[in-house]
């Protein structure tokens, strides 16, 4: 399969003074690992993922029964005087003692049917969470794929402002020894020398964006502003991206597609939660208990209890004022809000995929033409320059010539960028852009 390709082979540090001789080598295998693994904003996802998915955990146990134990232990010391019927002289009893001691179990169990329609409904939400935290690792991996390539292409255009740069100080020599030998006026010199200051300014500027590329990666890297790396890598163009392949992946991993699939049977839960209200609910209870109570006062002197209890509870909502009713209503309206909203996003989805198609095959055909142009503008500034050395060709047929293979060249490496941003969105659109499960480590 025929591929379009440039190899960027150039290490930033030895280009731009300022900058550590020694810097670890990136390429955008690694650059992407380092984001997945560093990046804040996807562990925060992966964190609200997991607090869905215990929220579901503790849901489950509405489902359970509960069990309690207990012990309870009572001690009185008092003076005590005590009068009865048959005798009416007082009876004093100093220090008297009592103590209880009780054992208790108690078990209760009671099941609602809207309670098992809330748990279904918390793992459709936990499921949502999921996958938003999956949406953020695309999106994190699409940015990164896009600041990686751009800076790439950044450093490319040093690349070309250094020919540039080399053309015209071999130039302005032409020039000098020219106008040394009266071969030219002092003017053709001159004008060397502005445009050979010109091209050095630009490179200058260049050194400052790739600066900030690098720093736009850091970023998303979650690194250290100025973190020093050298980039080694090679831009390959998918050649055969097929729109009919792409819409039908999409229906099947864009992630936020499948969250408003989700939504829609959340809604459809929470219908049917609140219509579940309406149906009997029971609840079950036991218990065990051993009570030893022993006395110095009173009629009984010791007391014990031991044994069990079970009950239980059957009920029904006979009317509550017409709430469930309306929020019947209400759960059918957001149902149907989910319906209009899945399908809103089919739309959505369908059109952006359509867009940044469009803007892929236009990108190609682009490229055809900016390829066949760089090659031409190539040739024709080596003759230009070969003329110029000669004496045949002004420095201004010279300059134009060299100014034409400076934006033939940009143009190049720009349509090539607009190719691999346009396959990374498809990429991401499709729910097909690469990344490693951050789920199999522990945040």
């Amino acid at each position: 399969m025929k591929k379009w390709f440039l190899v960027f082979a150039l290490g930033f540090f030895g280009l731009v003074k300022g900058f550590a001789q020694e810097a670890e080598p990136l390429n955008f295998e690694k650059a992407i690992q380092i984001g997945l693994d560093k990046n804040f904003n996807v562990k925060i996802s992966i964190n609200n993922s997991l607090l869905l998915e215990n929220d579901r955990k503790i849901g489950s146990s509405v489902l359970m029964p509960s069990l309690t134990a207990t012990n309870v232990r009572l001690f009185r010391k008092e003076d005590t005087e005590q009068k009865f019927f048959n005798d009416p002289a007082p009876r004093l009893i100093d220090g008297a003692e009592t103590t209880n001691n009780n054992y208790s179990l108690v078990a209760i169990y009671g099941f609602r049917p809207e309670a098992v329609v809330a748990l279904q409904r918390l793992g459709k939400l936990s499921e949502i969470g999921e996958l938003d935290a999956k949406v953020t690792i695309e999106n994190t991996v699409a940015a990164i794929s896009t600041a990686y390539f751009r800076l790439v292409l950044e450093l490319q255009r040093y690349n070309v402002l250094q020919t540039t740069l080399k053309l015209s100080d071999e130039r302005m020599e032409i020039a000098k020894a020219q106008y040394e030998f009266g071969r030219a006026s002092k003017r053709d010199f001159l004008a060397a020398q502005v445009d050979y200051n010109a091209d050095l300014t630009a490179l200058v500027n260049q050194e400052q964006v790739i600066q900030n590329s690098r720093v736009d990666l850091n970023q998303l890297l979650a690194v250290e502003p100025n973190t020093d790396f050298v980039v080694k890598d090679t831009i390959l163009i998918r050649e055969n991206l097929d729109l009919t392949d792409l819409l039908e992946n999409a229906y099947d991993n864009n992630k936020e597609f499948l969250i408003t699939q989700r939504m829609q049977n959340v809604a459809y839960l929470q219908l049917r939660e609140i219509q579940a209200q309406r149906l009997p609910f029971i609840t079950l209870n036991g218990a065990y208990n051993n009570n030893t109570l022993n006395s110095d006062a009173g009629f009984l002197i010791q007391n014990k209890v031991n044994g069990i209890t079970l009950g239980a509870t059957v009920g029904i909502n006979l009317f509550s004022g017409f709430s469930i009713n309306r929020r019947v209503q209400g759960a059918k309206i957001q149902m149907n809000n989910q319906q209009h909203m899945l399908d809103q996003f089919k739309i959505q989805m369908q059109s952006d995929l359509q867009r940044t198609y469009n803007s892929y095959m236009n990108s190609k055909r682009l490229l055809q033409i900016e390829q066949t142009n760089y090659d031409v503008a190539v040739e024709n500034a080596d003759i230009a320059l070969d003329r110029f050395r000669l004496g045949i060709a002004n420095y201004l047929e010279f300059r134009d010539a060299q100014v034409n293979r400076l934006a033939a060249e940009s143009r190049l490496i720009e349509s090539l960028y607009n190719i691999k941003e346009a396959e990374i969105e498809l990429m991401r659109l499709s729910g097909k852009i690469y990344f490693q499960n951050p789920y199999e480590k522990i945040y």
